[in-house]
């Protein structure tokens, strides 16, 4: 696939598919110049343009795209349509970004359900769009991630949500057992562009870049086929918004390390670990007037000075065991996941038991593999036989009759009182999951054998 005209394919050729996946591409080191200790403007810096629209830049970004796959914009473009449209329309394209006039399409609004209640609004940029902006973002990412805090870990190379988590847990274990636990009031649709603007002034030069950031924040968002202007927020859904969301929080962040104060944070989750209630407070006033100067508002109703272990964060609690500070899956964690496994093995949803066990095979692995820090062995052995428990209970009703169920348990070895019994019961679906019966003719190894995933490990 081509990146440039039809007669330049075989010099633009792109390789595909792309290696590795993460937040963010890894900061390009071969070749780069030097960051300015005090984190000023390096050199070349009101050229960033050129790097943008740089063969080998716009075949990582494509194939990060690619990689990444997500759903089509306002205009319709799947990505498997982009590299066809950028063989046609990328000399076009790379003209435009390089003279500055280049004007992004507004995203199209996508409402998710949040965990907790409610729901979380996406600003989904079509797929060209996406594509420059991670064109952009590999040529920023460099600029910005080392100088940004440590004490950062959400959306930067080579750092993750686990290790901010380990870092909270150390905190606490040194024996900082109050937090101050920030929730910013819908951050990502509160960020000042002009705040945002001008700490971005301070290290681009190139007066192109600027532009189009600024053109990308007030794009319009697209709610049912009417475009409506935005003057404020970053939507989430775009490759550039984490580190924007970084750039302006950075901030905060470098004030508290100068106070001195322990603190860890992911993306706009902020948790502050000190010694005393009073202590928190005043944690917490510093952080309502460093936000404020920001033109941002911390949400009260879900932000507190409390103890660890009254609080999750990041999906995680706190508990501690004989002055051991562990890690456990968070409570509202849980009825989410169990709330989400309920949708999948539904007993009235007319799905088959291979579908369900499909869906289980697409969900369970990457929550288990998210909440494998927590140190709760028997949570996640009792979450395997609620799973089963449910299985079992499907099958009843998928097997309706009582003569279907005998029948069935029949020829699965079990003996005729123990299949009477339960196929006298079999429309008190989940108490008759658990008969003794039930669990005989379809026994663990019976799911392991149809590939239910296990979270015990």
């Amino acid at each position: 696939m081509s990146l440039g005209s039809a007669r330049h394919q075989k010099s633009a050729q792109v390789e595909l598919p792309l290696e590795g996946s993460g937040e963010a591409a890894q900061p390009r080191r071969s070749g780069e110049a030097p960051t300015a200790a005090n984190g000023n403007e390096r050199p070349g810096n009101d050229r960033l343009m050129e790097q943008v629209v740089e063969r080998s830049n716009a075949k990582a970004a494509l194939k990060r795209i690619r990689q990444n796959k997500g759903g089509s914009g306002v205009d319709g473009m799947s990505v498997d349509e982009l590299p066809g449209y950028l063989v046609r329309h990328w000399e076009a394209i790379r003209a435009q970004l390089l003279d500055g006039t280049y004007q992004p399409k507004p995203v199209r609004r996508q409402e998710i359900p949040k965990s907790g209640g409610g729901v979380r609004e996406l600003g989904i940029p079509c797929v060209l769009d996406r594509f420059i902006q991670q064109a952009i973002l590999q040529v920023l990412q460099p600029m910005f991630d080392p100088t940004f805090s440590e004490h950062s870990y959400g959306f930067r190379p080579g750092r993750n949500a686990h290790q901010a988590v380990c870092v909270a847990q150390k905190y606490i274990q040194e024996g900082r057992r109050v937090v101050v636990d920030i929730d910013l009031e819908k951050f990502f649709d509160r960020v000042n562009h002009d705040v945002l603007m001008g700490r971005l002034a301070k290290r681009i030069g190139d007066k192109r870049m600027l532009k189009l950031i600024r053109r990308y924040l007030n794009a319009g968002v697209m709610v049912h086929g009417v475009v409506m202007e935005r003057y404020e927020g970053t939507p989430q859904g775009g490759p550039l918004s984490p580190l924007l969301a970084n750039v302006l929080l950075d901030e905060v962040d470098k004030e508290l390390e100068r106070r001195g104060i322990a603190f860890v944070r992911y993306a706009d989750d902020l948790n502050a670990y000190v010694g005393s209630k009073r202590a928190g407070e005043d944690v917490m006033e510093t952080l309502r007037r460093l936000y404020a100067g920001l033109r941002l508002r911390i949400n009260e109703a879900k932000s507190a000075v409390a103890k660890p272990e009254d609080r999750k964060f990041l999906g995680y609690s706190f508990f501690d065991e004989e002055g051991t500070v562990r890690l456990c899956v968070a409570p509202k964690v849980l009825t989410a996941m169990k709330d989400r496994v309920r949708e999948i093995v539904n007993r009235t949803g007319g799905r088959n038991i291979p579908a369900m066990v499909a869906e289980l095979r697409r969900y369970l692995p990457g929550w288990k593999q998210y909440f494998r820090l927590a140190d709760t062995p028997q949570v996640f052995h009792d979450l395997d036989a609620w799973i089963r428990r449910r299985l079992r209970m499907v099958h009843l009703k998928l097997w309706k009759q009582g003569q279907t169920v005998f029948r069935e348990l029949r020829a699965r070895g079990l003996s005729i009182r123990a299949a009477a019994a339960v196929a006298a019961h079999c429309r008190r679906w989940w108490r008759t999951a658990g008969h003794v019966g039930l669990h005989t003719a379809l026994p663990n190894r019976y799911f392991a054998r149809i590939g239910v995933p296990r979270l015990e490990s």
